[in-house]
């Protein structure tokens, strides 16, 4: 928990009490598509004719899963507004440091929809979308 994530350069459990969540790790992994190829599809010849150049990554979309858990209602209550004001910012850099030096910097889009929260009040699940404009800016 503690330590496991970073969101901004701040540890996330102890900020927020914020976790990540279901196939979080996956997500993160997983590989980004590529721009489309630069063609000429000219009407005099056969085919299609490809410039003949070095593919380029395109922006990917990350669907990302957090916990968030306070000791009581109150507290819960305050982390996760906290947690959502730093998502408003934008700009949101994560680093997961278990899982290798890269650090992820995404733009904030929205929720998925899917909340879940416990009747007492103390733990959630949430569903966010980001964009992640530039792959091969993690360094």
């Amino acid at each position: 928990m503690r330590g496991e994530l970073l969101i901004n350069g701040k540890d996330a459990y102890l900020e927020w009490g914020v976790s990540m969540g279901d196939k979080f790790l996956d997500a993160l992994g997983e590989i980004a598509g590529l721009k489309d190829y630069v063609t000429n599809n000219s009407r005099l010849k056969d085919g299609v004719e490809y410039a003949n150049m070095t593919p380029k990554t395109d922006e990917r979309s990350v669907t990302l899963t957090f916990t968030i858990e306070g000791r009581n209602a109150a507290e819960f209550q305050n982390r996760k507004r906290k947690f959502y004001e730093e998502m408003y910012k934008g700009d949101v850099s994560m680093k997961v440091p278990r899982n290798g030096n890269e650090t992820y910097r995404l733009k904030y889009k929205a929720s998925t929809g899917a909340y879940a929260q416990t009747l007492d009040m103390t733990f959630c699940k949430i569903g966010v979308k980001f964009q992640e404009p530039n792959v091969r800016d993690r360094g």
